[in-house]
C-alpha cells in the first residue's frame, strides 16, 4: 500500500492502514487541512470538486465534502467531471479553491485529492507546503451545528466548459464541419466518455467511434495513454476507416493522436502540432518543461518566438508562461495549456486547437507529423542505495560536463547541439531519471547510456 504526502496534493492505494494507504480517516485528515487553508488564505468559504469515474471516487468524494460542510464550507459538486472542467468552474462559482479527486494515469487501485487555488489553478509549493503542516499539527477547528455547510449538485460544467472551447477566435467549427472527419475515440471508461462525443459533435465531427466511452472506472487497460496501451485503438484505425484517432486519460487533461494508419502521433507532438497552429495566427511566446522536446522550440523560432524551458511540473510550467507571456504551453506528456481559455492542462482545448489545425492543412494525420522535426526520447532511471547523496551526483556531473550549456533550474539538463539529456532526482525514492534526445532512437540511448556510465563511475568513486 502507498500513500504519497506532497506540495501538489495527497495520492495513494485504496485500502489498507491509516497513514500508508489512501484511507477514508486520511481523505478527511487532508480535506479538513485544505478547507482550512482555503478559509485563512482566501477568506471564501466555498470549493468546487469534481471527480473521475474510479470505484473509490464516489466514496472518496462523500468523505471529502462531508468535510468540508463540517468546517462550515459550501460545496459544489460537479460529480463526474475532468480536471479542466474543475479549474474552469472554481473562478466561475467565486470558490476559494478545487479539489479534484483523481489520481490522473494512475491505475484504478489510486486515488488522489488534487487541489486548487481560487484561479482554478494548481496551488504552489509554498501554498502546498501551508496545507501540509495543517494537516500534520491538526490545526483546524470544525463549525457548529448552525454554521455548517451546504452542499449543492451541479452538473453543467462539461456543457458550459465545451460552449468556452467553442467561443474561442481560433477554435473554426465551419472549417471541422467542412472537413468531414471520421474519428475513433478511446476514454479508457472515465470521465472522457461524457465530454469528448459532445465536444466532437458541437464540432461537427461526421463520424465518431467510442471505445470504452462508459464511465464505470473499469480501465479496460493502463490508462497511461502510451504507445504501448493503445493497441485497440490502433488496430480500428489500421483499417482505413478513419482520419484520427483520440485518446485521453481519465481525469483528460492529457491527450494524444493517432494518425490514419493507427500509428501515434507521438505524445511529446501533441503539443507542437497545437503550438505550430497557434504561433501560424498569432506571434508569440511558448513554455514547456525541461524533460519536452526540442521541437516546440524549433517550431517557436521559425514563427519568430521565444521559447523557456521550466521545472517539471504543471505548476511550474504555468508560472513560467506567465512570466513570459507565452500564448501556448504545456508538458510533453500530451497537455495543453492555452491561457486564452485557462491556465490549465486541458484535453478538450487541445482537441478542437488540432482538429482546426488539421482541417487547414488539408492533408492527413500522417504527413502533417511528417512535417516537423523528428526527435526522439530515450526515457531511463538508475536506482541508486538510500546512503548515496544524489545531490552531490548531479554538481559533479554539472562539473564534468562545464564546457557545455547547462540549465539546473530543475536536476541538471546538459545540451549538445539539438541533443539534450535531462537528470533529476525523485522526490520520493533513491532514484535518478535520466532523459536524453536525439534525432533517432540510437543517439539517444547512446546519450543516455554515456550518462549512466558517468554516473556510475562517479557513485563508484
Amino acid at each position: 500500500m502507498t500513500l504519497i504526502k506532497s506540495i501538489s496534493g495527497i495520492r495513494g492505494t485504496i485500502g489498507g492502514k491509516v497513514d500508508e494507504a489512501l484511507t477514508p480517516i486520511d481523505a478527511v485528515k487532508f480535506a479538513a487541512a485544505f478547507g482550512t487553508w482555503v478559509k485563512e488564505k482566501s477568506g471564501i468559504s466555498k470549493i468546487v470538486i469534481g471527480r473521475d469515474a474510479r470505484p473509490s471516487g464516489e466514496m472518496i468524494s462523500n468523505l471529502v465534502s462531508s468535510t468540508l460542510i463540517g468546517l462550515g464550507i459550501d460545496v459544489i459538486d460537479l460529480g463526474l467531471s475532468t480536471t479542466p472542467t474543475v479549474e474552469m468552474a472554481v473562478p466561475a462559482e467565486g470558490a476559494g479553491g478545487g479539489i479534484i479527486l483523481t489520481a490522473s494515469h494512475n491505475p484504478v487501485q489510486w486515488n488522489a485529492l488534487k487541489l486548487l487555488n481560487a484561479k482554478g489553478e494548481f496551488i504552489s509549493g509554498d501554498d502546498g507546503k501551508e496545507v501540509l503542516e495543517i494537516a500534520k499539527a491538526d490545526k483546524y477547528t470544525f463549525a457548529e451545528v448552525k454554521k455548517l455547510g451546504k452542499i449543492s449538485k451541479n452538473d453543467t460544467y462539461i456543457a458550459k466548459h465545451i460552449e468556452e472551447v467553442l467561443k474561442l477566435p481560433l477554435v473554426d467549427v465551419e472549417a471541422i464541419k467542412k472537413a468531414k472527419f471520421k474519428v475513433v475515440i478511446d476514454c479508457v471508461n472515465s470521465t472522457g466518455g461524457i465530454s469528448l462525443p459532445p465536444l466532437l459533435k458541437a464540432l461537427g465531427v461526421e463520424v465518431i467511434e467510442e471505445l470504452y466511452c462508459e464511465p464505470n472506472g473499469h480501465f479496460p487497460h493502463n490508462p497511461e495513454p502510451l504507445p504501448e496501451h493503445l493497441g485497440q485503438i490502433c488496430s480500428v484505425l489500421e483499417k482505413g476507416h478513419h482520419d484520427l484517432g483520440i485518446v485521453v486519460d481519465p481525469d483528460v487533461d492529457r491527450l494524444c493522436f493517432i494518425d490514419e494508419n493507427g500509428v501515434p502521433f507521438g505524445e511529446e507532438y501533441t503539443l507542437v502540432a497545437v503550438a505550430d497552429y497557434i504561433l501560424s495566427k498569432q506571434k508569440g511566446n511558448t513554455v514547456s518543461n525541461l524533460s519536452s522536446t526540442r521541437a516546440l522550440r524549433d517550431v517557436t523560432e521559425k514563427h519568430g518566438g521565444t521559447y523557456q524551458a521550466a521545472a517539471v511540473g504543471e505548476v511550474n510550467v504555468v508560472t513560467k508562461m506567465k512570466e513570459t507571456n507565452a500564448i501556448i504551453g504545456g508538458e510533453g506528456n500530451g497537455g495543453i495549456i492555452y491561457p486564452e481559455l485557462h491556465y490549465g492542462r486541458d484535453a478538450l482545448v487541445g482537441i478542437a486547437l488540432f482538429l482546426t489545425h488539421l482541417a487547414n492543412f488539408g492533408k492527413r494525420v500522417s504527413m502533417l507529423r511528417a512535417s516537423y522535426p523528428n526527435y526522439f526520447i530515450s526515457k531511463n532511471k538508475i536506482d541508486l542505495s538510500p546512503d548515496i547523496d544524489v545531490d552531490k551526483v548531479l554538481v559533479e556531473m554539472k562539473e564534468r560536463y562545464k564546457k557545455q550549456p547547462i540549465n539546473t533550474i530543475d536536476g541538471v539538463k546538459i545540451e549538445f547541439d539539438k541533443e539534450w539529456v535531462h537528470l533529476r532526482k525523485s522526490n520520493t525514492e533513491p532514484i535518478i531519471r535520466i532523459y536524453a534526445e536525439s534525432e533517432s532512437h540510437a543517439t539517444a540511448d547512446h546519450l543516455a547510456n554515456k550518462i549512466i556510465a558517468d554516473i556510475k563511475e562517479i557513485v563508484s568513486n
